[in-house]
């Protein structure tokens, strides 16, 4: 590789930076449904056309916010987690949780972006999914490690058979792990995204002040959901 050539790629992966810090900062004034290329580009001092050569449509700009932002999120959850004990299996749900709801309060736009209103008219292509289930995957290690030690206690009931199917596209994030656990586990998790979902749009204001707390209490309880033992 040349010195010249490097000096381009160097040159190249500072503007992108540059350009999607910028978009960024527009999905807090005009939101996802407002990102335009040609605004970056007036913001930098380019031509519209130049910034072409970066991201070739309002779509490829917003997969890359969106991949950066499920990696960021994903990143996160990793990094709370993976300071608990890998044997306390109630305190690696509690840190996924609230590794969570940090980074969405922090970064509530980028939130929005990924769990808020679709964008009119965008499809998400497959390249985001690798970066979309790092913290799922995050829980189905959880999950999977509290079974094997026999820390997650049987749920009552089971699940209706026409949902097997349903079960088996989670299999691979809990190996080894029924099909009943595999429901409550993904019950929590939906239960911990509709509690972040409601904090980061405003539907617990005037309502619930103390909201880390309450939040923590409510997660707990969806612990005891899943089965999983202090």
């Amino acid at each position: 590789m040349t010195a010249s050539r490097t000096a381009r790629e160097r040159v190249r992966a500072e503007l992108t930076r540059e350009i999607t810090d910028i978009a960024r900062r527009q999905l807090a004034t005009d939101g996802a449904g407002g990102l335009s290329l040609r605004a970056v580009a007036r913001e930098m001092g380019m031509v519209s056309s130049a910034i072409y050569r970066y991201f070739p449509s309002r779509d490829d700009l917003l997969t890359a916010l969106i991949i950066d932002g499920y990696n960021a999120l994903g990143e996160a959850v990793e990094q709370a987690e993976a300071v608990v004990p890998r044997d306390h299996y109630l305190h690696r749900w509690l840190a996924t949780c609230h590794g969570v709801r940090d980074w969405a309060v922090a970064h509530p736009h980028e939130y929005a972006l990924l769990y808020g209103s679709p964008v009119p008219g965008y499809q998400a292509p497959q390249d985001t999914v690798a970066a979309r289930v790092r913290d799922v995957t995050v829980l189905g290690h959880i999950i999977s490690d509290a079974w094997r030690a026999g820390a997650v206690r049987a749920p009552a009931g089971t699940a209706p058979e026409e949902l097997e199917p349903e079960v088996a596209a989670f299999r691979d994030l809990m190996p080894e792990v029924p099909g009943d656990v595999i429901w409550h586990a993904l019950t929590g998790w939906t239960a911990l995204y509709g509690w972040v979902n409601f904090e980061v749009f405003g539907q617990f204001n005037n309502t619930i002040e103390n909201r880390r707390g309450a939040f923590g209490h409510s997660m707990r309880l969806m612990a005891g959901a899943m089965g999983l033992a202090r």
